[in-house]
């Protein structure tokens, strides 16, 4: 249910950027620590291949437990999960600053991830849930949204001036993010209403499917972060094991949903739980939900690999400072800002597609321009226009997407239909840096074997030539990211109309107006499935 009565200005402000501070941190968290990864690799003598560890680690909680979170977040309350998480991250990221070598740093990311793993779901669902159909409604999507890359912006800025200019170095970070953290712990405690009780009848959590589909992700996401720097490579046989184990556990895990899905349908209150996650939410909108899942998958795993390979390429083949490398990309931080303040704008008035199409092409640019860039040329010429398309292309694709699942998913399925979306990015996170580094590796040892160097050693200090192959090598494969989603949003994603609502558009509680590109208009009791909606999804919306 939303609020009785539409809040005034300042509260409104407040719990807005409370909300978007929660998304801030998590990305914060990921680039922030990549532009430390050199140091960090001086100080614990840890080889290249081994750094991406410190990030997929963060990434294998953090998008490994959003599913989990959200559902726990839809039935045991918002706010509750949401303060939780918060100091979650405030204790572990004081944690990781004390770390004594890589394997400890390693493992207290991975329960730093944990943290962001329950805020953002939480996040979107007090959104959703304080905010209806309305205006106000679309500028708090594109705010929180927008601060995923801003925050990563930032989170480079942050971490280069605090690894360069603080005796702490590295560990400041942490530090930073920890005092960065207290701030959604003080807003949950403070602005956010309180948790009402879940308007399902049934508020069960399915444990087994969490198990599994838990399970299944962090095997997988093990396998795509460990495979490249196992003993073996992919041939080692553990690598082997986690990953057809957890192929197996991720589709035991929606053939249970499909079960259950199926059993409640014959007798609703009976044994079985509600589902974790319907197998019908993936056909919502005729399966344009799961294209838009899809394209964020992809997207992000061009916008971070990317952000990933120019922090190194700028650090160990350039041998910037880290600060050096953060003016680089200040227009980064500039863009993203201002990107805000145009998503706002046109997501109420130019349709989603167009939108999402515009978008990935940027992504996709802002790798390519690295990828064929000249070391020998002037900043101006290709890495301005990247660090400014590359921050565009992420910013758009967010704000459109997270409004368009908000739009489609039912009033008690918001943290939940959020997190599968939080979900997609963090996973492509992990996926983008699997490829692109497997990519670098062979690229960047071929062209070393090719100029006489012995390529036997995992130590092995690649020439500056065969390294800048193999940079531009892993931005061409980012480029291949964006393509794909693309060519999704191309051919899945017309007919999604426009997104965002007009001030004139605003509606009561309860009933949503869709706006697509045959005008067409259908309202109903809890929220409006998009455009093409199956026929059956609407009677289970009444009455959920």
């Amino acid at each position: 249910m939303h609020s009785k009565e539409p809040l005034t200005l300042l509260p409104t402000s407040l719990i807005i950027a409370t909300c978007t501070l929660a998304i801030s941190i998590s990305t914060i968290a990921s680039t922030g620590a990549s532009i430390s990864l050199p140091t960090v690799g001086r100080e614990f003598g840890t080889p290249q291949s081994e750094l991406q560890w410190i990030i997929s680690a963060y990434a294998l909680t953090a998008g490994c437990l959003l599913v989990f979170m959200g559902r726990l977040a839809d039935v045991y309350g918002r706010r509750k999960v949401f303060v939780a998480g918060s100091v979650w991250m405030v204790a572990f990221s004081i944690g990781c600053g004390f770390a004594q070598n890589v394997i400890s740093l390693d493992i207290l990311r991975a329960m730093q991830g944990i943290g962001s793993a329950a805020m953002i779901p939480a996040a979107i669902g007090i959104l959703a849930n304080t905010f209806p159909p309305s205006t106000t409604r679309s500028v708090a999507f594109a705010t929180f949204s927008a601060g995923a890359p801003v925050g990563a912006a930032i989170g480079s800025v942050i971490g280069g001036a605090v690894t360069q200019y603080t005796s702490s170095t590295w560990r400041g970070i942490y530090f930073v993010m920890a005092g960065l953290a207290v701030l959604p712990v003080l807003g949950g405690i403070f602005l956010i209403e309180k948790d009402v009780p879940s308007a399902e009848d049934d508020r069960r959590v399915d444990w087994l499917g969490a198990f599994l589909i838990t399970s299944g992700l962090v095997l997988v996401v093990f396998v795509l972060s460990g495979g490249e720097t196992a003993p073996q490579e992919w041939k080692t046989p553990y690598i082997i094991a986690c990953l057809v184990l957890g192929v197996f556990l991720t589709v035991l895990f929606f053939c249970w949903q499909s079960y259950l899905e199926r059993v409640r349908a014959r007798s609703p209150m009976g044994k079985a739980p509600p589902p974790l996650v319907k197998s019908s939410l993936w056909t919502r909108a005729n399966g344009k939900l799961a294209a838009m899942m899809a394209i964020a998958f992809l997207n992000w795993s061009c916008f971070i690999a990317w952000a990933f390979w120019v922090v190194l390429y700028y650090q160990e083949y350039m041998e910037y400072t880290p600060m050096q490398t953060v003016l680089r990309q200040v227009p980064m931080t500039i863009v993203g800002v201002l990107c805000n303040i145009v998503v706002i704008f046109i997501i109420s008035r130019v349709p989603a597609v167009t939108i999402i199409v515009f978008s990935t092409a940027l992504t996709g640019l802002a790798a390519l321009l690295f990828a064929i860039n000249d070391p020998n040329v002037t900043y101006w010429a290709y890495e301005f226009p990247a660090m400014v398309t590359s921050v565009m292309g992420a910013d758009f694709v967010m704000a459109t997407g997270s409004l368009f699942v908000a739009k489609v998913a039912l009033p008690h399925e918001q943290s939940l239909a959020g997190a599968l979306f939080q979900t997609m990015t963090q996973i492509g996170t992990a996926f983008g840096l699997t490829i692109t580094t497997v990519i670098y590796d062979r690229v960047s040892r071929q062209k070393a074997q090719e100029l006489g160097a012995d390529v036997s050693s995992h130590d092995l200090r690649i020439p500056r030539e065969a390294e800048l192959k193999g940079y531009q090598a892993a931005q061409f494969g980012s480029l291949a990211f964006a393509g794909v989603s693309l060519i999704l949003a191309i051919s899945f994603l017309r007919g999604v109309g426009i997104v965002g609502h007009r001030k004139g558009d605003d509606v009561g509680e309860g009933e949503e107006k869709v706006v697509d590109d045959s005008s067409e208009r259908r309202s109903g009791s809890d929220a409006q499935v998009e455009n093409g909606a199956n026929a059956d999804e609407a009677p289970s919306r009444v009455g959920s």
